[in-house]
């Protein structure tokens, strides 16, 4: 039995270790994206012996020294929702940072026939997903008359989504798409255009309630890339399978394909706030507790 677990991230990994008898202790600490705090919060967690350290990376170096140390002192250490440069940890799950950039990406190159301007919205800068995603997007412009006529990070949020949307609209309001990093930072940018009048060009987002009902109900040509916060969970069931002497490939990374809108019809809920990502392991009643309206 785990005598101390960590997990840096959502609800599902919390609900897997509250349901899971063969965890008798479970430590959950969250860095907030500060590259100093995740130092120092993996250095403590080190000198408390845990028997399975799980880790989502703030940067691409920010857990790199603890997941060694970790390692080096006999404590196997899953990352995941985060690449980082070290390759000493036991189990990587990743969402497919390249493939989530790529599917946006592949499609503005066909809607706008491989030649127009788009608007770029990133995430939090440094973050790997940040880095990887607009890789994607990179790989699928390359040999297209694309331009990236303006570009900022949106932080994933909607407040600084809706900023940097209205500063690229009131900069120069012709654009031919836009690709979005996050879904939060999608729904800013279809708000800020409805205010000014604007249509709509074909724009990318993901997994999102609230941006979900926006789209059902405008109706604008969009796709959702995939990125299940249920990687939490799946890191949690990773500890769980290495504590019982499972043997588990080093690397665990899925690459789906883009939702169209009717996809996206099958998950919405109007009943949820906007604040649910899909697809989600998170039982109805969890979901009626914290998302309920």
């Amino acid at each position: 039995n785990a005598n101390t677990w960590t997990v840096q991230t959502a609800h599902e990994a919390q609900g897997v270790a509250d349901g899971d008898d063969r965890i008798t202790d479970f430590i959950m600490l969250d860095a907030n994206f500060d590259q100093a705090k995740q130092v120092a919060d993996i250095e403590d967690l080190i000198a408390q012996d845990p028997d399975v350290l799980i880790v989502m990376p703030v940067t691409g170096t920010s857990a790199d020294a603890g997941i060694e140390a970790a390692v080096a002192a006999g404590i196997p250490v899953i990352v995941h929702t985060g690449r980082t440069e070290t390759q000493a940890f036991t189990v990587e799950i990743q969402g497919g940072a390249e493939n989530f950039g790529r599917v946006m990406g592949d499609f503005l190159v066909d809607q706008l026939g491989g030649t127009g301007n788009i608007w770029v919205l990133r995430g939090l800068p440094s973050h790997p997903e940040d880095i990887n995603r607009y890789a994607g997007l990179v790989q699928s412009l390359e040999g297209t008359d694309i331009t990236i006529t303006q570009e900022e990070h949106g932080n994933w949020v909607y407040d600084e989504g809706k900023r940097v949307c209205e500063t690229f609209y009131l900069n120069d309001p012709n654009v031919d798409g836009i690709w979005s990093s996050g879904a939060d930072m999608t729904r800013a940018c279809v708000d800020v255009l409805k205010q000014f009048g604007a249509d709509i060009p074909p724009l990318t987002g993901e997994g999102n309630n609230g941006y979900f009902g926006q789209w059902i109900e405008e109706g604008f040509p969009s796709i959702s890339a995939e990125y299940s916060p249920a990687q939490a969970a799946a890191g949690v069931r990773a500890a769980v399978a290495l504590l019982e002497g499972q043997e588990l490939n080093k690397h665990y990374i899925y690459e789906p394909a883009g939702w169209d809108v009717a996809k996206a019809g099958e998950y919405y809920r109007d009943d949820l706030t906007a604040n649910v990502w899909w697809p989600t392991e998170l039982p109805e009643e969890t979901l009626q507790e914290l998302y309920g309206q």
